[in-house]
This record gives structure tokens, sequence and C-alpha cells, in this order.
């Protein structure tokens, strides 16, 4: 039986993607993984040594195992680079969760039998049983098929429950963002509503000494959820023609209140690690007054305004297939719709 924590650490594991985009095929990619596997597997061993034992929680980059497809179709990445729900990878990744008793998360490209053809930007969490206890989708991708494009027949397969999962642990009730869906409020909100306390943000992003919108947009899901947010960003991506350290630093760890706990700079690190206190999230969320945004939410001044809005169209990849170019002719589409109807 296994009993709730108050208190615990987190971190978000900085590491190199070695990107599988020059391997010439199926076999070379997956040997290229199970590298990225059992590197993985000794910096979280000496990670947790270092850190403590009452390290619970580590937090994987943005496609740490494959990089992201360049110039690759949909079909040719699906069948390289993407992995299987009960795949090798997960197979693997879920012994180094069993070994040190850590939920493990992170993200990776998957295909789905239900939907052939196609695949999805997965965030998994693996628990310390090693099960897959939480499995989300990217919504808002520029260049990848997302649920709402096949958007009918993914909620017949998963339901809404499966669109916006959270896991509930004995760590605290876990949710995951992909990337750049930091920036986009809605996301967190749906997951906060079905109990999130915990976000757990794998990304391969620019990292500044400035604020970037990225970085401002962690500090806004924090407060405005009153969440914690632990973000994992790639330690570069090796292995393609844009120089590797363009998407490098700046993972961290923020709580409830919007403050920083903990942040790496460049480079593979494990510096950005803090605790979790459960009690105190729990506390400021049932304590009455004015810094209590999330008991103060009024949804249904908003939901007529999002049920008559329809910007990006649903269900685009439902019926046909589809080539990358879909993506940008689509985005433009909405652009002049949006444009006539003098919204834009």
């Amino acid at each position: 039986m296994t009993t709730n924590l108050e208190s615990y650490r987190a971190l978000a594991l900085q590491v190199t993607c070695h990107a599988v985009n020059q391997t010439s095929n199926r076999h070379e990619a997956r040997s290229l993984m199970q590298n990225s596997i059992n590197r993985l597997a000794q910096q979280i061993a000496a990670s947790i040594a270092f850190i403590g034992f009452d390290c619970r929680l580590i937090v994987l980059p943005e496609y740490f195992l494959t990089g992201f497809p360049m110039g690759d179709s949909l079909l040719g990445w699906a069948e390289k680079a993407c992995i299987e729900m009960a795949g090798a990878e997960y197979e693997a990744l879920a012994k180094i969760a069993q070994k040190h008793k850590i939920f493990l998360a992170g993200n990776a490209y998957e295909v789905d039998p239900n939907f052939p053809g196609l695949y999805f930007q997965t965030c998994f969490i693996i628990d310390p049983s090693g099960s897959i206890v939480l499995r989300y989708r990217r919504l808002n991708s520029l260049f990848a098929p997302t649920p709402h494009d096949v958007w009918d027949k993914y909620l017949d397969c998963y339901g809404l429950e499966g669109v916006f999962p959270v896991a509930k642990t004995e760590i605290g009730n876990l949710a995951a963002l992909a990337s750049e869906e930091i920036l986009y409020p809605e996301v967190a909100r749906c997951l906060a509503m079905r109990g999130a306390e915990i976000f757990v943000h794998s990304t391969s992003e620019v990292y500044n000494k400035n604020l970037t919108p990225k970085d401002a947009a962690k500090i806004t899901r924090a407060v405005e959820n009153m969440a914690y947010v632990v973000s994992a960003n790639t330690a570069g991506v090796a292995n393609i023609a844009i120089p590797i350290a363009s998407a490098d630093g700046g993972s961290k760890i923020i709580d409830h209140r919007g403050i920083v706990l903990a942040e790496t700079g460049a480079g593979e690190s494990m510096a950005a690690f803090a605790e979790i206190d459960l009690v105190a999230l729990r506390r400021d969320r049932r304590r009455p007054g004015l810094n209590n945004l999330l008991s103060r939410q009024r949804f249904e001044l908003y939901a007529e305004s999002y049920q008559q809005s329809h910007f990006y169209p649903a269900n685009t990849m439902l019926e046909t297939e589809v080539d990358r170019k879909h993506f940008l002719q689509t985005q433009q589409a909405t652009i002049e719709r949006l444009s006539q109807l003098g919204i834009i």
C-alpha cells in the first residue's frame, strides 16, 4: 500500500537529444534510441545519488529520444522514429522507473493503431511500478498531427478525459504540457479543472538571459492555476544541421506562487531540482482570499464565447491522407477567414 507524500524532490533533467534524422532506417534509429536510454539510465542513477533518494519525479526534455522531423514525410517519420504504445523503448524506460522507484516523465513521437499513417507527439508518465499512468497527446502543433486533426474519432476512442488526462498519484495530481503548449492557457486550464497540481513540461526551446515568452508563460501557468511547473529543456539537439546549442538551457522548477525554485544554465545538468511541497500547495488552494485565483474562476462567463468561435478547424486529417504542406495551408486559410470576418 502506498501513502501520499507531503513533500519530495523533483528534477528537470537537462540532457542532450541525439537526433535520429540522419539514420537511414528503423533499425539504425532504434539503436540510437537505445543508446540514449542507456546513457539516461546512468545519468538518472547518478543524479538521484547526488540529490537524494527522496527524488521521486524526474522530467525529461521534449522528443529526447529522436529529435524532430526535418524533411521527413509523415509516413517516413512514423516508420523510422515513432515508438509503439507498448514498445521496447517504453519497457526500457519503465525498468529505470522501477529500479529507482521514481515517476519518470518524458515526451516522444508515438504511433497509435487506431490512426494508421499518422503519429502523435506524446507526453507520458511512468510510475514506480513501471506502468504508464498518463499519456497526453499534444493538441497544438504547427507541423505534426494532433488529436484535434482527427477530433471526432479521437473522442470516440479516448473520450474527453483521454484528451486532458490527470494522473492522481501518491506524489500529487500530475498532468503534462508539451513544449510550446505552455503558451496556450486553455490547455493548462482544462487540466487544472480536472485537479492537476503539478505540470510536467517537456520542452526544447531557445534559452535566453532575458525573459522569453515561454518562460513568462511558465510563471503565468503556475500562478493562474496554483500549480507547480517542472520544465525540462534539452541540452542541445545533436546530429542535425541546426547548431547544437540552439535549444539549450534554462530547465527550471516553479512553485504555485510563481517563484522559480531552481534553474540551470546551458549544457547537460541536474541542477534544476527542488522540493515539491504538496501540503503548502493544498493549503493555499483551500485558503479563502484574494490570491486564491483557482477558486475565483467563473468559467460560465467564457463558455459561450468559446462555443461560438471557430478558428483552426477540427478533423482536417480525418478522412484524407495529407502531406506536410497541409499544415501551413490550413493555417493560411484560417488567417484569411479570420481576416475576412474582421477578427484579425
